[in-house]
């Protein structure tokens, strides 16, 4: 059975979330909560515990999984980020936004679309998160907990304790969460397009919710 950590949403708990971390950086596969969706999360250089999440979600091998990071240096540590984009990000981060940008030579290659150097990345408001990143000190490799014939991602960690509790080394219980995931945006190439509507305002971005 998994572990099962309830961390207050606003005042994080600090052993709990060294606890979580200590789990992560061992392989371990964690549901945790952020401001859009409950994500499955792993360390970013753990294949094994990426092949674990893709059993989990029935993904091919073609789904790209998102990297979490806990502010604007440490993206573009990963991604590719001139002036206006960076711009455009600081405006609208920390958000359920992900953004698809071109990843720099620090994304490990299977992290990365088959046929472009893209990645997608976010930096989440959500204060459990936002711990967990800064006490792991790297971006979390990571996916919308959404399972296989289920329409909408789980929001509720007693549902997750329930259905995932012996696939899964730890939950992290940070109270109910939106349903929604969060709205994507492509940045590439100089050009703005969101690709899919979701928590996140698409007005910044060029689009509506009309669209």
């Amino acid at each position: 059975m998994s572990q099962y950590f309830q961390i207050h949403p606003e005042n994080p708990q600090a052993r709990l979330i060294r606890q979580a971390v200590e789990i992560i950086r061992q392989g371990g596969v964690i549901a945790y909560p952020t401001d859009s969706a409950y994500a499955l999360g792993c360390h970013l250089g753990d294949k094994d515990a990426q092949e674990r999440i893709r059993r989990l979600r029935q993904l091919d091998d073609k789904h790209n999984f998102t990297l979490v990071c806990r502010d604007l240096s440490e993206l573009s540590v990963y991604a590719k980020v001139d002036n206006s984009i960076f711009r455009l990000l600081k405006a609208n981060t920390p958000g359920p936004y992900t953004f698809i940008l071109n990843a720099t030579t620090e994304v490990p290659r299977r992290l990365l679309h088959p046929k472009r150097r893209t990645i997608g990345l976010r930096i989440p408001n959500h204060q459990i998160t936002l711990d967990l990143l800064e006490a792991l000190g790297e971006p979390l490799m990571s996916v919308t907990l959404m399972l296989p014939g289920d329409s909408l991602p789980l929001t509720d960690p007693q549902m997750i304790r329930d259905r995932l509790g012996k696939q899964l080394d730890l939950i992290i219980d940070g109270g109910a969460c939106n349903i929604e995931p969060t709205t994507v945006v492509s940045l590439l190439d100089g050009q703005i397009e969101v690709q899919r509507l979701g928590l996140g305002d698409p007005e910044p971005f060029g689009a509506s919710r009309e669209h």
